[in-house]
């Protein structure tokens, strides 16, 4: 999706509605910073007001996420592409979080590691050597738990034994035995366990 175009789509639909950028914003109870953002195509409208937004536009959904008027004749092929470029668009989101799992699991190791490591060798009272090794624990399960919280979210996991791809709950993904991104889990559908895959595409 071409953000550059939404936004200037957006701006030029609430000027022909007679609003402001603050009344828009109050309309949507968002700030009149938000809306600026859309406008420069520094940010998308979020999925939970989009259809108040087109409404308060008067146009459709379709319409702003092609960042024109589509007409009834290149309304198929309009929508398709705009399906098309949101699953890529999620598919290359995916990834990035994916990457980003891992630099926040070894960035939780290191800041773990660090902080046992001048607890033992670094001269200091006991109960600071205490508080910095109680203190890189905490660090390091908040990043384990958003580094899972990333894996659970993000692509899908693939059952091996029927080929179903799915998001499982966090709780699975948490307590499932693993080896790296392939976890041993029950697939919703066929309701058999095997060691399941991540992977970032649906189809």
């Amino acid at each position: 999706m071409d953000q550059i175009k939404i936004g200037k789509f957006i701006a030029e639909c609430r000027k022909k509605q007679g609003l402001t950028q603050l009344e828009l914003a109050d309309k949507l109870c968002v700030t009149d910073r938000a809306v600026s953002k859309w406008e420069n195509g520094k940010s998308m409208p979020d999925s939970s007001i989009m259809i108040e937004l087109c409404n308060i536009l008067n146009i459709s959904v379709n319409d702003l996420l092609c960042g024109e008027v589509v007409t009834m004749d290149d309304h198929k092929e309009k929508l398709d592409k705009t399906i098309i470029e949101m699953v890529k668009q999620k598919e290359d989101n995916d990834k990035k979080l994916l990457s980003l799992e891992i630099l926040i699991g070894i960035l939780s190791m290191i800041i773990l590691l660090g902080f046992t490591i001048s607890a033992a060798y670094i001269e200091m009272a006991d109960w600071l050597k205490v508080c910095l090794i109680v203190s890189g624990f905490i660090i390091c399960f908040i990043g384990i738990y958003f580094a899972i919280k990333i894996e659970q979210t993000a692509g899908y996991y693939k059952c091996a034994k029927c080929g179903n791809k799915y998001v499982p709950s966090f709780n699975k993904v948490l307590f499932a035995m693993h080896f790296g991104r392939t976890r041993y889990m029950k697939c919703p559908k066929c309701g058999k366990k095997s060691w399941q895959k991540k992977v970032i595409s649906k189809e």
